[in-house]
């Protein structure tokens, strides 16, 4: 069985999380959106979302259709990703931590995402400039840290050199996603914080290595960041 993934077509935004998974996993996969139409394309993941026959209609992409199941949120189909495809610790306990850690990544990258659209989603950039600028300074100087010194944290005490120990899951293919991200919208700002997460640093740079993960970064298949996406490079908000 080949794993269905719904989201848009020309940026990496949530969904990249989730092929990040999937490529680790190494399981066959389609990127919907990115299949000719009418098969695929942006009309085949909107008709199931407002589908009437489909009894669970996902809120917004990414979901992932796997057989009769379709799932949506991010950290919920990692959660399943992980538990099927050996992503995820053995035990409850393992579980629940990483899926704690993939939550918390959540909360970082919607902060970051309202660095540019501190207003609403709607609009604009330039329609919320004065307000991106305030709520990307405040991101710079306090949210960012707090969170890469969270992550340091638990990689210090993980007793690995990965959130669960020794180990790669889901959440440390997220880790080096977020790193990546945030490089790109906020270098000048990165390269500071980085100074002080040695641990997050190395976590980033043994993912990029994983043989599955280094052949995909090659690929085609992965998009390149842009300014439609979570992570936007705007050099103004950059300090």
């Amino acid at each position: 069985m080949a794993y269905e993934l719904y989201y848009w077509p020309t940026l990496q935004g949530r969904g990249e999380f989730v092929r990040l998974a999937l490529e680790e996993a190494g399981v066959p996969y389609h990127d919907v959106a990115r299949l000719p139409e009418p098969k695929g394309g942006a009309p085949a993941m909107l008709a199931l979302m407002g589908g009437d026959t489909v009894p669970h209609p996902p809120f917004a992409p990414p979901f992932l259709k796997a057989g009769r199941l379709l799932i949506g949120q991010t950290a919920n189909i990692l959660l399943f990703l992980g538990d099927h495809h050996g992503l995820a610790p053995n035990t409850e306990g393992g579980r629940l931590w990483v899926h704690q850690v993939q939550l918390t990544i959540a909360d970082l990258v919607t902060e970051a995402h309202d660095t540019h659209h501190p207003i609403g989603a709607s609009l604009y950039y330039e329609e919320q400039k004065a307000e991106a600028a305030r709520r990307a300074a405040d991101f710079r100087k306090t949210r960012m840290k707090k969170f890469y010194g969270w992550f340091e944290t638990v990689l210090e005490r993980s007793g690995g050199n990965f959130v669960g120990g020794r180990r790669a899951t889901y959440a440390d293919l997220s880790l080096f996603q977020v790193v990546e991200g945030l490089r790109w919208a906020f270098p000048k700002t990165a390269r500071k914080v980085e100074k002080t997460t040695p641990r997050l640093v190395a976590l980033h740079d043994a993912v990029a290595a994983r043989p599955r993960i280094a052949a995909y970064l090659a690929s085609e298949r992965r998009l390149a960041f842009n300014e439609t996406g979570i992570f936007r490079r705007y050099e103004e908000l950059d300090g």
